[in-house]
């Protein structure tokens, strides 16, 4: 039994380090692939396509610390975006994160908890986007992204978990339920 349980942390953790530097080299590649197909990935939201990639296929403890570590690294690497912006995003993953194992816990279904957790931190994010504009902190419209993309974009991510979890037959997400 021993083995088993040694086996099974070993992928896990092989799972999660795959899963971490793919998300890092995507992050760090967005504005080359957008400039070598001609289209504008970042559109797609990476940060939060690696995010719930993470959710799905890797542990609570790797989600956080991918919400944590996606703009800093974005920051670090292309200064982009700026720092309270990086701030501002990396709250918002986090926040995601956590409404998400939260409500996946108090819900029957997985697809509403992540739906609403996309929805919910995008809110706060707009709410405190909005104040940091009024403030003259940052520097940029209030909605850069189209609302018909960002609503695509959550549609997928939620219909992704959903079907994930619904054909695999688990009945929960990293030991949540």
């Amino acid at each position: 039994m021993k083995t088993i349980t040694t086996t099974f942390s070993q992928r896990t953790m092989w799972v999660s380090i795959l899963m971490d530097t793919g998300a890092l080299v995507f992050i760090y590649l967005v504005p080359s692939i957008s400039h070598l197909i001609s289209l504008p990935v970042y559109l797609i939201e990476p940060m939060r396509l690696m995010l719930i990639l993470a959710l799905v296929h890797t542990n609570k403890k790797n989600a956080y610390m991918l919400a944590l570590t996606m703009p800093l690294f974005s920051f670090l690497i292309s200064s982009h975006p700026v720092v309270p912006k990086m701030m501002l995003i990396t709250f918002e993953l986090v926040l995601n994160v956590f409404l998400f194992y939260l409500l996946s816990k108090r819900m029957k279904y997985l697809f509403p908890a992540i739906l609403l957790s996309i929805l919910i931190s995008k809110t706060i994010y707009y709410i405190l986007k909005f104040g940091l504009i009024e403030l003259m902190v940052i520097d940029t419209g209030l909605i850069t992204t189209p609302v018909m993309v960002q609503l695509v974009t959550t549609s997928v991510f939620s219909l992704y978990v959903y079907l994930f979890y619904t054909g695999s037959g688990k009945e929960d997400i990293a030991g949540i339920k």
